[in-house]
């Protein structure tokens, strides 16, 4: 079978390419007529660009694990844009909604309502430590005022960050974040950014030694004495990296050490992801300011959120980020049901469970597929790193794409990050059974497509 190549800008790209052959064979032999005739009118309205429009399908419902398609058929959603932690449209989260609904919808600026008070009340009761919040409608703008809170505390300017970190995609974040796609074209950016490579054990200049990347940290941190925030996701969400309890642990003491505040983003991760509510509390560490978002809305209605200390509630004089939904009754009812459907459903314990499903099920493709180099998780969130051979390690490319639209062919949506990594984070309310069929899937598109490829 011809491998299709793809350009050096498509091999730096996060997410699947949206015009490259395998695509455009989606296009041509997947999608009917009428689908086809949606699909190009979405494309002539929205503006065209990486990781989103052109568009793969046209969807009718999501429920449950599932995104169903206006033809009916059903895809289990891998993917979810990180905000499907409930699964989609459950029932006591619309039912939170309604009823909000039927009283307030909106909050002026100056006012407050009782829900808004709730949710913040539930929030920081679950973040010990951290028990002051400012809510956002979106993640990006969870992260401009934490940038901003570091730099009223610490009277410093500079960030230091991870390279091909994703911290949103407003031009400030962009600025601080790591992922050339979200940069190019986008000069200049904010000044005062540093950063240094990620704590990656595998295909990483770290690797095998995570320890280097510790001393790097160290090293930057005491030449700049202008650092003023550390900026990271405790755990990344796009490719699934999974840093030591021993690299976060000593980072922490460290950003003490150096007096700079240490920023986690647990937007697309945070909520029982990783099998604890909150990813630090794996580490035993407490942040300065935690970053949250996207399923925090429970995946209807946007809402985000930072959450701090309350010694830095200080600044009265400044406004940090009063933006015009930032007590919506609507977002903070969203944000309630949440996390009391979380917390009643006993969905952390399920994560659990299924995770050891991941593992086992996970391991056994690596022995059966040589094409999976790499095998890292943790919860609900996975990582398959597809390589060409097992000691140089190159990115299966093209194979990546391959499973990719043969899984969606027969129903399993995932996201490809970095080229050649199958990311993969299922909806915590998913059955076992339904998390087994959806990795049946997965194993079949693996035998399809190393006996086309002959590998």
């Amino acid at each position: 079978m011809q491998k299709p190549g793809l350009s050096d800008h498509e091999r730096i790209v996060e997410g699947d390419i949206n015009q490259s052959a395998a695509r455009q064979n989606w296009m041509n032999e997947a999608v009917d007529a009428e689908t086809k005739k949606l699909l190009e009118k979405d494309a002539q309205y929205f503006l065209h660009q990486a990781l989103s429009t052109p568009c793969l399908d046209v969807l009718s419902h999501a429920q449950g694990p599932f995104l169903i398609n206006k033809n009916g058929k059903k895809y289990y959603d891998f993917h979810g844009n990180n905000v499907h932690q409930l699964g989609f449209s459950h029932p006591k989260l619309i039912a939170a909604l309604k009823q909000q609904l039927d009283a307030l919808t909106f909050s002026t600026r100056r006012y407050t309502n009782e829900t808004a008070i709730a949710f913040a009340e539930k929030l920081t009761s679950l973040t010990p430590g951290l028990d002051k919040i400012l809510l956002t409608p979106n993640g990006s703008s969870a992260v401009g005022i934490a940038l901003k809170l570091a730099r009223a505390v610490t009277g410093k300017y500079k960030v230091l960050s991870f390279w091909d970190s994703f911290h949103g995609a407003s031009l400030d974040v962009i600025s601080v974040s790591g992922e050339s796609v979200f940069r190019e074209n986008m000069g200049p950016m904010m000044p005062g950014v540093e950063r240094i490579p990620p704590p990656i054990t595998y295909r990483g200049i770290y690797e095998g030694n995570e320890d280097k990347a510790i001393e790097y940290l160290e090293y930057v941190l005491s030449k700049d004495n202008q650092i003023g925030a550390f900026l990271a996701e405790t755990v990344r969400n796009t490719d699934a990296q999974i840093p030591s309890k021993k690299f976060w642990q000593t980072a922490r003491k460290l950003c003490d050490r150096f007096g700079v505040l240490l920023i986690l983003d647990e937007i697309p991760i945070a909520l029982g992801r990783t099998g604890k509510l909150f990813a630090y509390e794996h580490y035993d560490i407490i942040p300065d300011i935690l970053c949250l978002g996207k399923g925090l809305g429970g995946g209807i209605i946007p809402q985000a959120a930072i959450v701090t200390k309350s010694e830095y509630d200080r600044f009265n004089h400044i406004s940090l980020g009063h933006y015009t939904f930032e007590k919506s009754p609507m977002g903070a009812a969203a944000g309630l049901a949440t996390l009391n459907i979380l917390e009643e459903e006993n969905i952390l314990e399920h994560v659990a469970t299924l995770e050891e499903i991941m593992l086992s099920k996970l391991t056994m493709l690596q022995n059966q597929f040589p094409l999976i180099g790499d095998v890292r998780g943790i919860g609900l969130l996975w990582g398959l790193e597809l390589v060409k051979d097992p000691i140089f390690k190159e990115e299966a490319l093209q194979e990546a794409e391959a499973i990719m639209y043969e899984c969606l062919k027969n129903g399993l949506s995932f996201k490809v990050s970095k080229g050649n990594v199958l990311q993969l984070c299922p909806a915590l309310t998913i059955t076992e059974h339904e998390l087994e069929e959806a990795l049946g899937i997965l194993q079949k598109a693996f035998q399809t497509i190393t006996t086309q490829y002959k590998l």
